[in-house]
């Protein structure tokens, strides 16, 4: 089975800075796309950045300039750099694989959630 593990959400202050982290583990042989949505309460799930095997990215436009979503493949790890944080940017972040495994699938991890003050 494979699981994904989010970290690194918390508080933080207007314009400040958060950097999201999400680990693959399980037997994985490869990793397609990889992506964080995002959640607000009362509202869908949105989606905030993807990237491809090929390291092809996609962010949301609410988000470019701001934040930078990077992958490390040797880790089955990503990342996800929040920068200029604003109360908008608060929600449940959740991390997204499309993993080819044992059990291939589309995988979600728990959830981390981002608080922004203003």
């Amino acid at each position: 089975q494979v699981q994904l593990v989010e970290s690194g959400g918390g508080l933080v202050q207007a314009g400040g800075s958060l950097t999201l982290s999400c680990a693959a583990s399980g037997s994985i042989m490869r990793i397609n796309t990889m992506a964080w949505y995002r959640q607000a309460p009362g509202k869908q799930r949105e989606l905030v950045a993807a990237i491809t095997s090929g390291l092809i990215i996609t962010y949301a436009d609410s988000v470019k300039g701001r934040f930078t979503i990077s992958r490390d493949n040797a880790k089955n790890t990503m990342y996800l750099q929040m920068n200029s944080l604003k109360s908008e940017d608060t929600a449940v972040y959740y991390c997204y694989a499309d993993v080819i495994a044992t059990a291939s699938g589309h995988y979600w991890g728990q959830g981390t959630q981002v608080s922004v003050s203003s």
